[in-house]
């Protein structure tokens, strides 16, 4: 059940970024299954009993009892610098989930989608890409990613270097402060215009995921609006200071 705490092991993990990581655990009572855009929450404890949890999106679709996070250092944080500069294979945690059943997108649905992430909001979107890939869908969609700088930019790889079965799937990179040499948008905030050019015409109908920070997802959900898409077709969620789905 999505409530019930399971025990999990580290049996694999990669660095992301200078400052993110992600980690594959392995359910030992097994894993449930999951939709692209649900969470996990992660329960540490320690030897004194003391416990801390937060909330994480799952990055991949799931693979047996395997689920995929990728976790953000946050400065001061009780858990994100443990996970990302510390856990080592065969260390232990507890994960619960999966959770969430709105900001969730179908494999079986072949309604386009335009996805808009800002910092390490792009990481439930990048399980409905994967998930996209998995299924083989031919579904229209469109990932508007933003980021401050190159050196933060998560999954660089393979976004950047996509795979054949991802016909049909755009990316744009919006970076906020530095641009890399040679790229034509100078760095500012996703606005009206980046929504417009890069997302997808309302009169297509997509289904529409903001997943980011309170100020980037308000942004883009009032653009979308502004630009004609559906509100009802407009899925958002917010992050919060410790990392996780807000």
């Amino acid at each position: 059940m999505p409530g019930h705490w399971r025990p999990a092991v580290l049996v694999g993990a990669r660095a992301e970024s200078p400052t993110a990581r992600t980690l594959v655990l392995k359910a030992e009572e097994g894993w449930p299954g999951h939709r692209p855009g649900q969470h996990v929450d992660v329960r540490l404890t320690a030897e004194d009993g003391y416990t801390a949890q937060r909330s994480y999106s799952l990055a991949a679709p799931a693979v047996g009892d395997t689920v995929e996070i990728t976790v953000q250092r946050v400065p001061g944080g009780e858990v994100s610098p443990y996970l990302v500069d510390e856990m080592a294979e065969g260390d232990r945690l507890e994960v619960r989930g999966p959770l969430g059943g709105w900001f969730v997108w179908d494999p079986a649905s072949t309604d386009p989608v335009a996805l808009f992430g800002g910092g390490a909001g792009v990481v439930p979107l990048m399980c409905m890409v994967r998930a996209r890939r998995a299924a083989r869908s031919r579904a229209l969609f469109r990932l508007v990613y933003s980021v401050r700088a190159p050196d933060g930019l998560l999954y660089r790889a393979e976004l950047r270097e996509r795979a054949p079965g991802d016909a049909g799937l755009d990316v744009f990179l919006a970076y906020t402060r530095t641009a890399p040499e040679g790229t034509p948008r100078a760095p500012a905030r996703v606005g009206v215009a980046d929504v417009n050019t890069h997302g997808l015409p309302a009169e297509f109908g997509p289904m529409c995921f903001v997943c980011g920070p309170t100020g980037f997802v308000e942004a883009v959900a009032d653009a979308l609006v502004a630009l004609g898409h559906d509100p009802g077709r407009i899925r958002t969620e917010r992050f919060g200071a410790s990392g996780g789905p807000r």
